[in-house]
């Protein structure tokens, strides 16, 4: 099975290329974000303090940091963005689709309630995808088809 790595939105399904930086506070690698989406998901009182281009976002799931820049000493906290990021500890809600604010609660429902297997037939029943802007809305500013993939596989094993 081949998977499309390009969304409607015209992003890569893939995370991006990783620069090497390790997180400040918990030292995981971090992968590289761009700034445009560091700009848009920061809270309003934090947005004058994004500054530089390489920013990394700390995947620990246990670790409070979520966009770091290493060059400039900047590191954004969970309650310094404006929605919660899905793979961090205790995110509520947990998005799959940030652009059209569709759950994984959703998403598991569509396939354990209504019988959705494919990110499309998911897609039709919760309108996720629709109106898609994953630089600016998705935490890691890609397109959210693989977070989406991942809760129909959840469903699907509860099932």
């Amino acid at each position: 099975m081949s998977i499309n790595n390009e969304c409607c939105c015209g992003s890569k399904t893939e995370k991006p290329d990783q620069i090497n930086g390790y997180c400040p506070v918990c030292n995981n690698e971090g992968i590289s974000v761009s700034k445009v989406t560091v700009e848009h998901l920061v809270a309003d009182d934090y947005r004058n303090a994004v500054d530089g281009d390489q920013y990394m976002i700390c995947m620990n799931e246990d670790c409070d940091v979520i966009y770091y820049n290493l060059d400039k000493e900047i590191k954004f906290l969970k309650a310094q963005v404006r929605v919660p990021i899905w793979f961090k500890k205790d995110a509520d809600p947990k998005y799959a689709c940030y652009c059209n604010k569709v759950t994984e609660d959703q998403v598991i429902e569509a396939v354990v309630k209504h019988g959705a297997k494919t990110v499309k037939e998911v897609n039709v029943i919760t309108g996720a995808m629709r109106n898609s802007n994953c630089k600016e809305k998705n935490p890691l500013g890609v397109c959210c088809h693989k977070i989406i993939q991942e809760a129909i596989d959840k469903g699907l094993t509860m099932k």
